[in-house]
């Protein structure tokens, strides 16, 4: 009996121990300025950015910013909040940035995925990373053979995690998702994606991406998976605000979609992480808001912003956010010092139960504070 009793204890302390699973989400370009104000007044009666005002304010705007946070973003206000913790809301002490020296998407993803910024990725230029990420370390780890992932809308994400390298399954803009069995579903949806044109020719529309990484989510059950969103970015640089803040809108949405899964799918329900944060930042006024660029990156890739001769200010601050049985409810957390973009590996890894520096001991460490012991 004491045999039995000790292996059932044993079993149960495992059970209870074991590392969560890990879903991490990256939405391109999206300001913290909407994410904790809401929509922004000025750029929602601008009448250049905007297609119809009023009925945009109707869907957006209320006097308090708590108000209009949640008319833009309801899942992250009344569900992450609540339940996790959110950080980069400046207006609150709560500070996060890129440490890259440039404010760009490739620069940032290679810093979200590998733990650093590495100066000599200075463009978005379709070129495989040098850099291994923390998936394609664990990739090469028994425990996590066929249980990693990354779909992205933009077709850069191929070459950042250096797919041909990495063993790893990418899932990115005009890929087909060829995962079998193949419902019908999907299908179709590979068919829409071939025939439906995108507005960009370099990123797909984030529906096809959400929905490809929901069906790989539920059918294959990975360890860890990261998916990117990219419309939010694109609507920006465009200059069209009001559809930046209904992709933003939508992409809530799948982030609740996402969330909503994970609860009610065996092996994942009370049991994963979902961490959310951006790439970048974006300039602070209308003249500037649709752009990101350091004043290094204006001098080099990004000369086409030689208007702005300091660079775009504020194109380095960035925000996060973390659900999950892992994660201390804190809400916006006031930070005691600026989280860093290179943080995030580490805290994946630490969630995962692996030893970052094992990974690599120069990356930045985890962000410690929202982790529950």
């Amino acid at each position: 009996m004491r045999t039995l009793c000790a292996l059932l204890l044993t079993g149960f302390s495992t059970l209870c121990s074991a590392a969560p699973n890990v879903v991490l989400v990256t939405i391109d370009g999206l300001r913290w300025q909407e994410v904790f104000r809401g929509a922004d007044e000025t750029l929602l009666s601008h009448k250049e950015s905007v297609k119809h005002p009023e009925q945009l304010k109707t869907e957006f705007w209320a006097d308090k910013p708590t108000e209009r946070r949640e008319k833009l973003m309801p899942f992250l206000w009344q569900t992450v909040s609540k339940q996790g913790v959110l950080i980069g809301d400046r207006d609150t002490d709560s500070r996060m940035s890129v440490s890259n020296n440039w404010y760009f998407s490739y620069p940032g993803y290679n810093e979200i995925l590998t733990g650093k910024a590495d100066p000599k990725i200075d463009s978005n230029a379709l070129k495989n990373n040098p850099n291994i990420t923390f998936l394609e370390w664990l990739n090469h780890k028994p425990r996590y053979e066929q249980k990693l992932a990354a779909f992205g809308s933009w077709d850069a994400f191929p070459f950042i995690y250096n797919e041909s390298r990495s063993g790893l399954y990418v899932n990115a803009n005009g890929d087909r998702y060829d995962i079998q069995p193949q419902s019908e579903k999907m299908a179709i949806l590979n068919t829409l994606q071939t025939i439906t044109p995108s507005p960009w020719q370099e990123v797909r529309q984030d529906s096809f991406t959400h929905l490809f990484a929901l069906d790989y989510l539920t059918h294959i059950q990975p360890k860890t998976l990261v998916i990117s969103y990219g419309e939010t970015d694109d609507f920006a640089h465009e200059g069209h605000y009001d559809r930046y803040l209904r992709a933003a809108k939508r992409t809530d949405a799948y982030l609740a979609q996402l969330w909503q899964t994970i609860q009610t799918t065996p092996g994942y329900r009370n049991n994963t992480v979902m961490i959310v944060v951006t790439d970048h930042g974006r300039g602070q006024r209308l003249e500037d808001w649709q752009h990101h660029a350091s004043k290094q990156a204006v001098l080099g890739y990004m000369k086409n912003l030689d208007t702005f001769p300091e660079g775009i200010v504020g194109a380095n601050e960035i925000w996060m956010a973390a659900i999950g049985p892992q994660i201390k409810p804190l809400g916006v957390m006031k930070t005691q010092s600026e989280i860093k973009q290179n943080q995030i590996a580490a805290t994946v890894l630490t969630l995962l139960g692996e030893d970052y520096q094992t990974f690599d001991n120069t990356i930045g460490k985890p962000i410690n504070e929202i982790v529950a012991k």
